[in-house]
Parts: structure tokens; C-alpha cells; sequence
């Protein structure tokens, strides 16, 4: 099987409010590659290329959609099981994680407007970093002109929600426990408020986004093997029942729970989120 090299690296210290991290992906071969991603419901940046050329043909949704991306685009907070789907031969891939509020932070956008879907970075904000990337000799410069592309962003001083920004610090401090009535005896503010707030810089409710950190934190539970029984997983999240984490399990995997249970041993375990090759 055909393998993927994925290196990790941390953002600068000005940006460490607004990226979780950089994740560079290199893979050699002929054969063409599938990637399987689990949503996390943040944003990013993903620069593809192989001597200057795409090599993500499409991203496939669980859901049905199915997209083929520019070069270099900017992705929005998903909450569909995807399929990455690589042309053969060799590749590298740039991708910056955001965290969740970085859509507005660094963009300075309305985050729902890209909810579950994706652009080319140029027709959200004006930009020559496509063509200053193909142009770069290596790796290294290439995460350089990237870094300095945010910076830039960063700099400009965009409008922040300090309350949804302290909402999710609890939301992930919390993730068995947390409820959105929580947030909101935190926040003081009404529920209607709250959630446009909320939506306009994370791009998805409160409530969904709660679920979907939920999930992450299933896999990951799953994966220490500390855990015998899908039972225990939902007791040690607080979910009402194990229906209920059967019914998030296959509204975000796209698939049954004990499928999911016997392929976590391959997902890649990392900031970026779970995701296998096949």
C-alpha cells in the first residue's frame, strides 16, 4: 500500500491564537491515493502541487458532493466525512489547521459563508502567494512565504469575539460535560445572540459544533484501548445513551460504529485530526 509521510509543525508564536498547527504531507509512488478524513469543524489552508502542477483531484463528501480544488484554497468548518483523491505519482501538500475562529480573525470573514464548502484563497482575499509559491525552489520557502502571508493577516487586526473565543476554550476544556445552556449562564447572553455570534465566527451553531468535537473525542478514546465497549465510551462522554453516539458516529464517519471501531487503529492521531490512508 502506498504510504503518506505526514510532518507536524507549530505555527509561529504570533500566530499560536489563530493555527493549531502545519501539517506537510509527502508521498511517492504511481498509483493513485485515497485519503479518508474525519471532520473537525475548523478551517484551513492547503497548497498541493508537484513541479508546480495540482495533484488533489477531488474531494468527495460522504454527503455526495464532490469538488475539485485550486491549488491553493481555503477550506471551511465541515461537519461531512471526505475522501481526498490523489493523481499518481509524487506529491507534497501544505496545509495550515486554523482553529476555529480563524476564519474571522485572519480572514476577516464571516465564517458560515464557507461552512462545508471551499474557495480558491485569491477570490477571498486579494493575494500573489499562488504565484509566489510556484515560484519558491523549496519546501522551507514555501512555509515561509505561507507564515508571512498570515502574519500579514494577523497584523491588520481584524475584528475578534473575545466571548465566542472564550466559549470554545471551555467547550474543548470540557468536551464530556460541556452543554450549550453552560456557555450561556458563561456568557450572559440570550441564546439567539449567542448562536449568531457563535455561527458568524466559527460557521457552524454551538450545538453542532459540541457534537463534533464529541465525536473527535470518541475516536480518540477508542483509540487508547482503554475502552472495551462502545457503552463505555458513551458513559465516559456523557452522551444520553450509546444510541446517541451511534447516531454521531455515523452522522460525521459515514459509517457504523463498528467499522469505525475496527479501522481506528489506522487513523493518524494528530492536531490535525484522524484521517487513514487506503
Amino acid at each position: 500500500m502506498r504510504s503518506v509521510k505526514f510532518t507536524l509543525l507549530p505555527p509561529p508564536e504570533v500566530l499560536k491564537n489563530d493555527v493549531e498547527c502545519i501539517r506537510v504531507a509527502e508521498s511517492s509512488g504511481e498509483e493513485g491515493l485515497a485519503i479518508h478524513v474525519a471532520p473537525t469543524g475548523v478551517p484551513g489552508i492547503v497548497f498541493h502541487q508537484h513541479n508546480g502542477q495540482p495533484v488533489l483531484d477531488e474531494i468527495a463528501t460522504a454527503s455526495g458532493r464532490s469538488v475539485r480544488p485550486s491549488i491553493l484554497f481555503l477550506y471551511g468548518p465541515g461537519t461531512d466525512a471526505s475522501v481526498m483523491r490523489y493523481n499518481g505519482g509524487s506529491f507534497t501538500t501544505t496545509q495550515v489547521i486554523f482553529r476555529p475562529h480563524a476564519l474571522r480573525t485572519l480572514m476577516g470573514m464571516n465564517a458560515s459563508v464557507l461552512a462545508n464548502g471551499s474557495a480558491a484563497l485569491s477570490d477571498i482575499v486579494p493575494t500573489n502567494l499562488l504565484s509566489q509559491l510556484l515560484d519558491a525552489r523549496t519546501e522551507r520557502e514555501r512555509l515561509q512565504l505561507l507564515t508571512a502571508f498570515l502574519v500579514e493577516r494577523f497584523r491588520q487586526g481584524n475584528t475578534r469575539d473575545a466571548l465566542v473565543e472564550e466559549s470554545l476554550r471551555l467547550i474543548h476544556r470540557h468536551i464530556a460535560t460541556v452543554r450549550v445552556k453552560d456557555l450561556l449562564d458563561h456568557v450572559s447572553l440570550s441564546e439567539r445572540q449567542f448562536e449568531r455570534r457563535f455561527i458568524q465566527t466559527v460557521g457552524l451553531s454551538p450545538h453542532v459544533y459540541i457534537r463534533l468535537r464529541r465525536f473527535n473525542e470518541a475516536i480518540r478514546l477508542i483509540k487508547t484501548g482503554r475502552y472495551e465497549r462502545l457503552t463505555d465510551v458513551a458513559h465516559a462522554l456523557n452522551f444520553y445513551d450509546q444510541s446517541h453516539l451511534i447516531r454521531d458516529i455515523k452522522a460525521f464517519s459515514g459509517a457504523t460504529p463498528r467499522s469505525l471501531w475496527h479501522r481506528v487503529g489506522d487513523f493518524h492521531d494528530e492536531q490535525a485530526g484522524y484521517s487513514f490512508v487506503s
